[in-house]
């Protein structure tokens, strides 16, 4: 009897035309470390007197279903996680085409995922599916991977797959070494690491259903957070922080070969950190920076990916 390995897993991933109905074609193959998505559905334990001791049968409660999936951030696959979290993106250029994302928008995109064991065999199909929020960490060194959090309509289990042959993507992957941070258009030295996280803050449409299932998700104030370690060098982020005044932080990638992925963060504000002196080592400091909407820009912040991909 075959058994279930995560090495033959697969996932593929459409956008929907109809909220929570997966499309007959048209699916990509994605990329994917590995992804907790699943639905479940809990059960009422009996509140029942009368009946003795031993309680009578539970009563089965509402479906839910969410999940991460942990995605590698490369210069085309990705696109289509950036364009269910922030919108249809504006395209320019001839080849390579330039993708340009937008935070704000109110309409965003449903989609199905489709992940399967062919060993078993396994399919599970994820409609009304929403990107809640969407993170990732810079650093020196190590694999570089972004988490995508889901929200779903539901999910059906199937022995075959309904996705069809999906589209191959050649991947092209971003690694920390192709990544920098600039501050007002400079280099900010001495950066230790960083995390940012751009959040949707989904509310669920729970309304009264036979199937137990959601209605939809709507988009509420979005959010960008993150963190800035540095090597404590000067006081130009501190007096920043005191100052309470905004820059602009860019967070992009650059391969060889010409691909590039840019997160501009256009008014970002920082806190006021505690300094602390630990010890012989170097002093780092902390920043746990907000962004806003830029009335300049008229946006929080922008994505731009550069590929070969004509459109999303």
């Amino acid at each position: 009897m075959a058994r279930a390995q995560g090495a033959r897993a697969q996932m593929a991933l459409a956008f929907e035309t109809t909220y929570g109905t997966p499309p007959v074609s048209g699916f990509t193959k994605m990329p994917f470390a590995s992804t907790t998505l699943g639905a479940e559905q809990p059960l009422q334990t009996s509140e029942l007197l009368g009946y003795g001791r031993d309680p009578q049968a539970p009563i089965k409660d509402a479906v839910t279903a969410d999940g991460d999936v942990v995605v590698p951030l490369d210069a085309e696959a990705f696109g289509f996680w950036l364009k269910a979290a922030f919108g249809t993106p504006t395209t320019t250029g001839a080849g390579p085409y330039i993708h340009e994302f937008r935070s704000g928008n109110w309409a965003l995109p449903s989609f199905s995922v489709e992940t399967g064991m062919p060993e078993v065999p396994r399919y599970a199909m994820y409609s009304g599916c929403m990107v809640d929020s969407l993170n990732w960490q810079m650093a020196r060194s190590g694999l570089l991977t972004a988490t995508a959090s889901i929200v779903a309509q539901g999910e059906n289990i199937a022995t075959s797959t309904a996705a069809g042959t999906p589209t191959n993507i050649a991947l092209k992957r971003f690694g920390h070494f192709n990544g920098s941070i600039t501050r007002n258009g400079a280099n900010i030295g001495n950066v230790v690491s960083a995390d940012l996280t751009y959040a949707n803050n989904l509310d669920r449409i729970e309304t009264i259903r036979a199937d137990g299932k959601i209605d939809g998700a709507d988009p509420s104030i979005a959010a960008l957070t993150g963190n800035v370690v540095v090597r404590f060098a000067d006081q130009t982020l501190v007096t920043q922080a005191i100052n309470g005044e905004a820059c602009e932080l860019e967070f992009s990638y650059t391969l060889p070969t010409g691909e590039t992925l840019t997160l501009t963060a256009h008014a970002v504000y920082l806190p006021r950190p505690r300094i602390e002196i630990s010890g012989p080592q170097g002093v780092q400091a902390t920043f746990d920076w907000q962004a806003a909407s830029d009335p300049v820009a008229g946006r929080m912040c922008t994505v731009t990916l550069t590929n070969d991909r004509e459109d999303y």
